[in-house]
Formats: structure tokens, C-alpha cells, sequence
């Protein structure tokens, strides 16, 4: 456990808890956390984890756009709902990065274990780009990664790390339970609004 691993825990953990508020904040905070973040995986020969804080940086600036030109025109950050063709392509996508990092890392690195890291790699950043674009989805595929992400850090020793994972996993449902009811409520308040002008009719 070093000073720059608790930093990294400290700003990651207070990033996710942000945007399970839907508050633009958190997109500040969590593109500190990557870049903590990639000198701990860089350290740890994590070198799949190492590379996706660099998307992530990327997908942090481009969300926080997104979202403060949303608030800007709505007045807030508005769920969005997932149909089944986007799921279905960030599976795909998720699927063949894993398999081309896997390959790459296996073949040409020294990764510890590149298959599984390449392949939580790979679907983080589906999450990640589901999370920019305000989708409900992205808190499912973050608990799945987030629980066996807390395994790999318990197996590289990294423990501070894998005890953060474990409560990003209880972060990641407090998440999606938010962002169901913020969602509910918006559909409520359409149907609302739809109705009135009938109902004066």
C-alpha cells in the first residue's frame, strides 16, 4: 500500500459516489483518479488497466461536456433509457475488444494476467461510454466488472484497491437503484405533461 494507492482510492471512490448523484462534479474528480490510477496499474504490470485510464481521461472530458451541455438545455442530468440494439452492440464490442487486447497482451507483453485484464478493460469502457451518455445501463455492467476486478486486486495484492472495488460494487447499486427512480420520475412527468393538455381539452 503506498500514498499514491490511497490517493487513487480517496478521488475514485469520491467520483463514482458524485455520479451516482448525477452531479457534474464527478467527472473532475474521477479524470484525477485516472491519472493516479495509471501509474498504480503501471507499477502493478497491469498494463491493460494502465491503457484504459488513458480512454477514461478521454471518456471523462467528453462526458463532462455532454452532461453540463444537458444540464444547460434541461436543467438537469436526465437518465436515458438502453434499447436492446445498443446493448446488443456494446456486447459486441465489448466481446471483440477483449478478445484483440487479450491477444495483443498475451503475445507481446508481460501482463499477469492478460485475458481477464483485457477483458475487464474492454467492457469498463463500454460502461464507461454508457455512463457519458447518461444510459441506466452502464451501473449493471460496472457491478459485474466492479466484483471481479475486487478477485484480480486481492490476487496482485493490491488490497486497498480491491477493498475500493468491493465498495464501488455497493456504489455501483446504489447507482442503479438512483438512477431507476430518476428515470421512473422523468417518465412520469412526461406522461404528465401529455396528459394535461387532454385533460383542459
Amino acid at each position: 500500500m503506498s500514498l499514491l494507492e490511497i490517493a487513487a482510492v480517496i478521488s475514485s471512490a469520491l467520483g463514482i459516489w458524485l455520479m451516482t448523484r448525477r452531479s457534474l462534479t464527478s467527472w473532475p474528480v474521477t479524470l484525477l483518479a485516472c491519472g493516479l490510477y495509471a501509474e498504480v496499474f503501471h507499477q502493478a504490470k497491469l498494463y491493460s488497466d494502465m491503457l484504459l485510464q488513458g480512454v477514461f481521461a478521454a471518456f471523462c472530458l467528453y462526458g463532462w461536456w455532454h452532461w453540463y451541455r444537458g444540464v444547460r438545455e434541461e436543467g438537469a442530468v436526465r437518465v436515458e433509457p438502453l434499447a436492446w440494439r445498443g446493448i446488443l452492440c456494446g456486447v459486441a464490442a465489448g466481446t471483440a475488444g477483449s478478445l484483440l487486447l487479450g491477444y495483443l497482451m498475451a503475445h507481446y507483453t508481460d501482463a499477469a494476467i492478460p485475458r481477464i485484464d483485457s477483458t475487464l478493460t474492454a467492457f469498463s469502457l463500454v460502461a464507461q461510454w454508457w455512463a457519458t451518455r447518461k444510459y441506466l445501463a452502464n451501473w449493471v455492467v460496472w457491478i459485474v466488472a466492479d466484483i471481479v476486478y475486487t478477485g484480480v486486486f486481492v490476487y496482485k495484492q493490491l488490497y486497498l484497491t480491491a477493498g475500493l472495488y468491493a465498495f464501488f460494487v455497493f456504489l455501483a447499486v446504489l447507482g442503479l437503484k438512483a438512477w431507476r427512480k430518476a428515470l421512473a420520475e422523468q417518465q412520469a412527468e412526461a406522461i404528465s405533461t401529455v396528459e394535461d393538455p387532454l385533460r383542459s381539452a
